[in-house]
Order: structure tokens, then sequence, then C-alpha cells
């Protein structure tokens, strides 16, 4: 069966190491938009972060962000849904983190173009200190209202924010996920982004409904598609929901290895290797690629 709707994860998929899309990948998602295939962002980055990627491809599906907690359309930013933390298991996974000693970022702001709320990261965690920047630097002038320091989050937290997330090292962020599940139980959904070779995991808190395949379930719903007509491409843990619920689920080849190996997924290349247009080529253009393992 064709394939009439295309998701795609950002970085570590669609986007380079620097953030960019390439050519090639750019010319394979116009080309499969050109025989009518339906393109997808299904991303855990915040809304306001993906929405660029959103308008520079001039994409007419919604943006699914927070790893499906919150749908958007990236041009008149129309919510479409929204699955908010709820403010009770969001204070008792707070006071979990803190207990560890973990980093702690609230995403906020589901009807405008969101906020990312912190009061103090530690000196170490080099990656949140650059994601905080980074998240500032891309949207210029607005950067000052994309992130926001509080004195405090405990004193902050008094609604049902959009997730909750914590940052740090591999082997600590995997002890304070076990921690959370043991604690708070399916009161909440933990998605993790690991990042081995920064030795880097981000740990997200999202309503228990909330996930990448419910938002491409939803977006293929209203489509009118089917699941064996859906492609799923990704390269992270928080990708697995979609990737299995897909038809045809795609996987990168920086992805980490117990990903790859789970039955019934397709290898591609890296990001850094056009794996994103190779899957399309391959699958949506009928035009087979040799993938190097």
């Amino acid at each position: 069966m064709a394939i009439s709707l295309l998701a795609l994860d950002l970085d570590g998929t669609l986007l380079d190491s620097r953030g960019r899309i390439s050519e090639r990948n750019r010319i394979a998602i116009d080309n499969a938009r050109e025989q009518g295939v339906r393109v997808a962002l299904v991303t855990g980055r915040r809304f306001r972060d993906s929405r660029p990627v959103a308008l520079e491809l001039g994409l007419d599906i919604p943006l699914i962000s927070h790893n499906g907690a919150l749908t958007k359309h990236a041009g008149s930013l129309e919510t479409v849904s929204v699955l908010p933390l709820p403010l009770a298991p969001a204070r008792e996974a707070l006071r979990v983190g803190r207990a560890a000693g973990a980093d702690a970022l609230l995403s906020d702001d589901h009807e405008g173009l969101g906020v990312l709320v912190y009061d103090h990261i530690r000196g170490e965690n080099s990656a949140a200190h650059k994601y905080i920047t980074w998240a500032r630097r891309i949207h210029g002038e607005e950067g000052a209202n994309a992130v926001q320091q509080v004195t405090s989050l405990e004193n902050y937290l008094d609604h049902d924010p959009i997730h909750l997330a914590f940052s740090g090292g591999c082997a600590e962020m995997d002890q304070l996920e076990e921690t959370l599940k043991s604690e708070l139980g399916s009161s909440v959904k933990l998605l993790s982004t690991k990042y081995l070779e920064q030795d880097f995991t981000l740990l997200d808190i999202v309503n228990p409904a909330a996930s990448k395949g419910a938002g491409v379930a939803a977006a293929a719903a209203e489509l009118g598609a089917t699941r064996e007509e859906i492609m799923a491409i990704g390269d992270n843990y928080n990708d697995l929901e979609m990737l299995l619920f897909a038809g045809v689920g795609v996987v990168m080849a920086n992805a980490p290895l117990t990903l790859r190996e789970i039955a019934g997924l397709h290898p591609t290349a890296s990001n850094r290797e056009d794996g994103v247009a190779l899957a399309i080529e391959q699958f949506i253009l009928n035009r087979p690629q040799l993938i190097n393992q």
C-alpha cells in the first residue's frame, strides 16, 4: 500500500548535527509532497523551538510537539490538542527530581508560542546550559520571552504545565527514571532521549496519554490514513511508539543499538548521511537504495 502520511522526528533524524535540513532531505520531502504525501513533524522539542522548521518547509499539517503533548498549527498558532501534565504529579515529579539533585526544566504556555522555565542549573551540566543558551539565541528578539528564569520552580508551579524535564548524565538519569517509575507509577509517562556520545539524557515527564505515537494516530485519523499508509522515521527511544504504530517504521543509523535491533523496523543511514532522504526514496519514491550498516 502506498504511503500517504510521513511522520518525521527532528533532532538526530531530519536535522543534521548543526540543526539544518540538508538539500537532499529537502528535495526528497518536496518530491514526496508532490506525490500527495502529507508530512508531519513529530518532535520532543517545544512547539516554539520546532515551529521554525515547520514554517521553513511550509507544512500544512499541525506540528506535533512536546512528545505529543501539544499539537498546534505553526502558522496560525491554533491549538489542535493539548494534554497538559496534571499539577499534582508534576509537583511530585519535581520533588523526586530535586531529591535526586537533578536539573529541572518546565515547559509552559500552550496557548501561545510557549516558554521554557527554570530556576537553576548545576555548573557541571554543560549540555543543559548550552540548551538554554541555544533556546534563547534561535529566537532572536523573541529570545527573552522564550526562556524565563524564576527564583523557585516550586513557587511557580501552581497550574498544569505542558511538561517537565530533567537532564544530566545517562547513568544518573537512568536511576532517576527508575525512581520516578516507582514513586509516580501510571500518573505520568516518562520518555527518555539519550545522547550517549555526550553522556547526556533528557528525561521528559508528560501526561500519561501523550506520546508521539498518539499524535501520529490523531493526525492519521484526521487525514483518513490507515496505519499501513504511514511511514515514521526516528532516532531515539521517545520515537519508539511512533515507529511501532506506523506501517513502515524507519530507524536512523545514529540511533542507539538497542533501538536499531528491534524486529520489524527498517534501517537507514545517519542524519549526517541523508538517512531521511534515502528512506523517502526507497519507500515513497520507489528508488531502492543500498544502506550501508
